[in-house]
C-alpha cells in the first residue's frame, strides 16, 4: 500500500508540472533526399513555378529549376549587406505583383550603427539589384535581427524584427524592434493596421524568425527565448506577447502567453510552416526538424540527423528544409549546407 501511494504521488507531481510534454523520438520509415548541397550559410527558402530560391547570408541568391544546375548571383544594394553575427542577407519573398522582382530583408551599417532594411530587388543577367526601399532604419545588432518576411493571405507583407539585444525595445510601440510589422507591397502602411499610421502588427517579441499561416488564415510565429523558453505563438493583431516582462508560462494582464514553450530546454526555432493541421519547425540549437500540432500539442522530432536547421517550406505536399551548419556554430561536413526534401507518409 505504501508503494502504491508513493507511485500515486509521483504521478500527481508529474501531471501538475508546467514543463512541456516530452517529444516523441525521431520518426522511422520516412524518406529524405538531398536536393542541393554546398550552400553557403543559407537562410531562406522560396519556391515559385518549379524554381527554387535560397538566400545566403554573405549576400547571394541561389536559384535553379528542376534538373538545372544552380545559379548563384550576388545581390547589389545601395547600402552594403553586412554579414556580422546573426546578420546578413536574411528573408526573401517574391513580389506577387511583378515577375522578376523580389523583396529582401538585410543587415547594414550606417555611421557605425548596425541596422536592418527591407528593399525591393530586380533580377538581371549577372546579379540582383536594388530597385527601391520599402523600410529602413530597423534597429539591428550582432544578434537578434529577426529577418523573416512573408506575404500573407491578405496580400500584405509581414516582417519579423528582433529586439536588437535591447530587451525593452520590444515593449516600446514606437520602436520597430521586437515586432511583427505589416505593410503594403509598395511599402506604405495599411489603413487597417491595429495602430493607425504605424507598421506595428504585434509587439513584445524577443527574436522571431518564423511566420506561417494555416488553411484558416491564422498566423503563427516562432521565437527565440533567453537560452530556454522558446515559443510558438498564435499571432493576433495589436496584441502584446510579453517580452521581456513575461517568459514561458508566466502571465501578465494584457499580455499573450505562447501556444507552446520549451520550458528549460531550448530549440532556437527559426523557419516555420503549416501543413495538414500541424506546424513544422526548423530548430537551430535543437538541431532537428520538428512537428507540433496547431494547438501546441504532441511535439515530435522528424529528424535530428542533419545538424542545425534554418528554414522549412511546404511545397506540393512535401517538406523542404535547409541546414545551417556553416554559420560558425555547427559541425559542417563536405556536403553542407544542404536543401533536403522530406516526404511524409
Amino acid at each position: 500500500m505504501k508503494y502504491a501511494g508513493y507511485l500515486l504521488l509521483v504521478v500527481l507531481l508529474v501531471s501538475c508540472s508546467e514543463e512541456p510534454p516530452q517529444e516523441k523520438a525521431e520518426l522511422k520509415g520516412e524518406r529524405f533526399q538531398t536536393v542541393e548541397s554546398n550552400l553557403e550559410t543559407p537562410w531562406n527558402i522560396e519556391h515559385d513555378e518549379n524554381v527554387f530560391y535560397i538566400t545566403e547570408r554573405p549576400g547571394n541568391i541561389v536559384s535553379w529549376s528542376n534538373g538545372d544546375d544552380p545559379e548563384r548571383l550576388p545581390v547589389e544594394t545601395e547600402k552594403e549587406i553586412l554579414q556580422n553575427g546573426e546578420g546578413g542577407l536574411l528573408g526573401f519573398t517574391l513580389n506577387p505583383e511583378r515577375k522578376g522582382e523580389a523583396i529582401i530583408y538585410h543587415t547594414y551599417q550606417e555611421e557605425g550603427v548596425i541596422k536592418n532594411r527591407v528593399v525591393l530587388i530586380e533580377k538581371g543577367e549577372s546579379q540582383w539589384r536594388e530597385k527601391g526601399v520599402l523600410l529602413e532604419g530597423i534597429p539591428g545588432a550582432p544578434y537578434h535581427n529577426g529577418g523573416r518576411i512573408e506575404i500573407g493571405p491578405d496580400g500584405k507583407l509581414y516582417i519579423t524584427t528582433g529586439d536588437a539585444s535591447e530587451e525593452n525595445l520590444g515593449q516600446k510601440r514606437e520602436s520597430l524592434a521586437g515586432k511583427i510589422l505589416r505593410m503594403n507591397i509598395d511599402g506604405t502602411i495599411p489603413e487597417d493596421n491595429p495602430v493607425q499610421g504605424s507598421f506595428l502588427y504585434s509587439y513584445g517579441h524577443r527574436n522571431s524568425q518564423g511566420l506561417t499561416w494555416n488553411s484558416e488564415g491564422e498566423l503563427f510565429s516562432s521565437e527565440h527565448g533567453p537560452n530556454n523558453h522558446d515559443e510558438i505563438n498564435k499571432i493576433e493583431a495589436g496584441k502584446n506577447y510579453g517580452w521581456p516582462t513575461i517568459v514561458g508560462e508566466e502571465k501578465n494582464e494584457g499580455m499573450m502567453s505562447p501556444l507552446y514553450q520549451t520550458g528549460d530546454r531550448t530549440w532556437a526555432p527559426s523557419g516555420l510552416s503549416a501543413f495538414d493541421g500541424e506546424l513544422y519547425v526548423a530548430t537551430l540549437r535543437g538541431e532537428a526538424l520538428r512537428r507540433i500540432s496547431q494547438q501546441g500539442e504532441d511535439p515530435e522530432i522528424i529528424t535530428d540527423r542533419y545538424g542545425r536547421i534554418r528554414d522549412v517550406e511546404v511545397i506540393e505536399g512535401e517538406i523542404y528544409f535547409i541546414t545551417n551548419n556553416t554559420d560558425g556554430r555547427g559541425n559542417a561536413d563536405e556536403k553542407d549546407d544542404r536543401l533536403i526534401r522530406f516526404s511524409p507518409e
